[in-house]
């Protein structure tokens, strides 16, 4: 996350106040949140390939013959160098040149997730979402390759963000940061876990070797996880901190790998291990730090999937209670709701990148709906019945309003529709292509074009941006990182729902 440079971020917190306190305009007043969340149809097929093609607006390392975003080129071939170690390859998170492994990991794991649940919707471009997720298996492997050693970051964040250069260009430090037995991180490795394992999943009918390869790897970085305890922020927190500091702990992270290897190779040592170590309050938060919500969901849903002994009513209902209130508390009419809508209809929970929210949210709610329906049945939130295709719909409102009809009758995504934004803040994107200038751009060189009034000269096509305010408004503004850069944990759920309504609508 490329924002938290010191001369961005006081022009953030005083954005953020003022928004709160309503003082900006508030485009979606006396807007009626029916019409917004109407039925409104899209060109979902043409989001769904713009969303996977995004993915390769971020690639590091040597790009493919087959790379269709021409602007980006190779960069950080020598990562892992000094180190000894081959660690190219992988994203960049978002608009900045640093490769942090941890929400790279949950990416992978939200990005298999959509392929598992709704590849069969993606048509041609199935193709494509199974490359970007190998794109990021191949470097996670190289991560994990040495015993007892785990790659946590490529790039001191510290130095990358007093530089506005291109990925192609850098001359920052690229040290690889790595956890071990005696410095251990465990959420981290036990994320990595979690996508190795779902992405054996993706990778299960196409390419058996490579499937095999993947779930055996997750297996023995989940040991290691759960062995050495601890969190990377006591070992590398000047490095990871604040970008990507673990602030709600590692145990959210071990339950949410063990969930998706019990998933991927159906072994009751791993039910078991979930079972033993479930939290006993709801959680309700799913993105890169927090993943409760998410394994109550995958194990509700495989509860309904699977009949198998160890899934008796005691163990279903664990599960399924859980799911539930997780849905009580985002529907809007449910009286347990704990979340907020901006007067235009999204979803909001306060926090840095917004739209992670309800793209996360979505896919979590559509699986869901897809195993209810199938079992005939509803959630009971208090005395309201919500049915399946109540959470359908309420899913849709979401990516209507992602993809323009909000009260700025904006896409949020980069390269859909007639009006989207313009100035994002992401280095590639700013800054000329290679083809453009070929010559160097050094740490400073880059300045004047953040600073220029003239759109991205490259458009990142598919890039979700970090989204409005609680009011609806939006500033496309580079200065503004936290409503304007793109993050790719904000695209790979969205890739899931985005395919289920190609088929369904």
């Amino acid at each position: 996350m490329g924002w938290w440079s010191p001369y961005i971020f006081p022009i953030v917190c005083m954005f953020l106040i003022v928004s709160v306190m309503g003082v900006v305009r508030n485009p979606a007043a006396n807007v009626d949140i029916n019409v917004i969340n109407g039925h409104h149809h899209h060109n979902y097929k043409e989001a769904l390939t713009k969303s996977i093609l995004f993915f390769e607006g971020q690639r590091s390392g040597k790009l493919p013959s087959t790379q269709r975003m021409k602007w980006r080129k190779d960069s950080a071939v020598n990562d892992g160098q000094y180190a000894g170690v081959d660690l190219s390859g992988g994203y960049y998170d978002a608009g900045d040149n640093v490769k942090y492994n941890f929400p790279m990991s949950f990416t992978t794991s939200l990005l298999s997730w959509s392929v598992i649940e709704f590849g069969k919707f993606m048509g041609s471009d199935l193709r494509y979402a199974k490359e970007a997720i190998q794109w990021a298996t191949d470097y996670l492997l190289k991560s994990t390759e040495t015993p007892g050693v785990v790659y946590a970051q490529i790039g001191d964040a510290n130095i990358d963000h007093s530089c506005w250069e291109r990925p192609e260009d850098m001359d920052t430090d690229r040290t690889a940061f790595a956890v071990n037995q005696t410095h251990p991180g465990s959420e981290v490795s036990a994320e990595i876990a979690a996508a190795l394992a779902a992405s054996s999943i993706v990778f299960r009918s196409s390419n058996m070797s490579y499937s095999h390869i993947l779930l055996r790897r997750a297996k023995q970085v989940f040991k290691f996880a759960d062995t050495y305890r601890g969190s990377y922020n006591d070992s590398l927190g000047k490095y990871v901190c604040p970008h990507y500091c673990d602030y709600g702990g590692y145990k959210d992270e071990l339950l949410w790998a063990a969930s998706w290897l019990y998933k991927a190779s159906n072994e009751r040592r791993y039910f078991d291990y979930v079972m033993r170590n479930k939290p006993k309050t709801t959680e309700i938060a799913i993105n890169w730090d927090a993943k409760g919500a998410g394994t109550n969901m995958l194990m509700s849903i495989e509860s309904m999937r699977k009949r198998s002994e160890i899934w008796d009513e005691h163990a279903k209902e664990s599960f399924r209670i859980k799911a539930d209130e997780f849905v009580c508390s985002i529907v809007p009419e449910s009286p347990s709701k704990t979340v907020e809508y901006s007067p235009g209809g999204l979803l909001f929970e306060l926090g840095g990148c917004n739209l992670q929210n309800p793209t996360a949210i979505s896919l979590l709610l559509l699986a869901y709906a897809r195993y209810l329906n199938e079992a005939d049945e509803s959630v009971r939130c208090g005395n309201t019945i919500v049915a399946p295709s109540r959470l359908i719909r309420l899913v849709k409102s979401q990516v209507d309003y992602i993809l323009g009809h909000n009260p700025m009758n904006m896409s949020y995504m980069v390269g859909y529709g007639k009006k989207y934004p313009n100035f994002i803040h992401h280095r590639g994107s700013t800054l000329p292509s290679m083809d453009e200038h070929p010559g160097r751009l050094k740490c400073q060189d880059g300045s004047p074009y953040f600073k220029s009034s003239k759109p991205n000269p490259n458009v990142l096509v598919g890039a979700i941006v970090g989204g409005p305010a609680l009011n609806d408004s939006y500033p496309d503004t580079r200065w503004l990182p936290y409503y304007s850069e793109p993050t790719t944990y904000v695209n790979a759920p969205f890739v899931g729902v985005l395919a289920y309504f190609v088929h369904h609508h």
